[in-house]
């Protein structure tokens, strides 16, 4: 039998780790840095926390330190606020989607604008 006890609890550490991020901690590595997601495993004891950052390349490895330095930080204050018996082990992981999903948009565009540039193919 299947639950959806992970995925809720997912979303709700998504919220409070989005609103640690924004109001609870002021190292300004960790300022432009946005949740995109969270997963867990079923018995939730660890929990990927999937992150991205607007300026890819100079502040994504003093993100990444940041966040590491302050996971012990917001799982504590996740206990405080979450009303679970043991709050899950928090791992940060960079999502690169987003950055994919760029690629490939740029790469349709291209696509299309040589298509209507090519006379041959009318």
């Amino acid at each position: 039998m299947s639950s959806y006890r992970p995925e809720r609890v997912g979303e709700q550490l998504h919220k409070e780790i989005s609103r640690l991020l924004t109001h609870g901690i002021k190292d300004p590595r960790v300022a432009l840095v946005t949740v995109t997601g969270v997963t867990l495993t079923r018995d939730l004891s660890s929990a990927k926390v999937f992150y991205n950052v607007t300026d890819e390349a100079s502040e994504r490895k003093d993100a990444e330190r940041g966040l590491k330095s302050a996971a012990p930080f917001i799982r504590r204050e996740l206990g405080k606020v979450m009303r679970l018996r043991f709050v899950p082990q928090i791992r940060f992981e960079y999502d690169s989607s987003i950055a994919y999903g760029q690629k490939i948009d740029e790469l349709l565009h291209q696509v299309r604008d040589d298509l209507t540039d090519d006379p041959e193919d009318s």
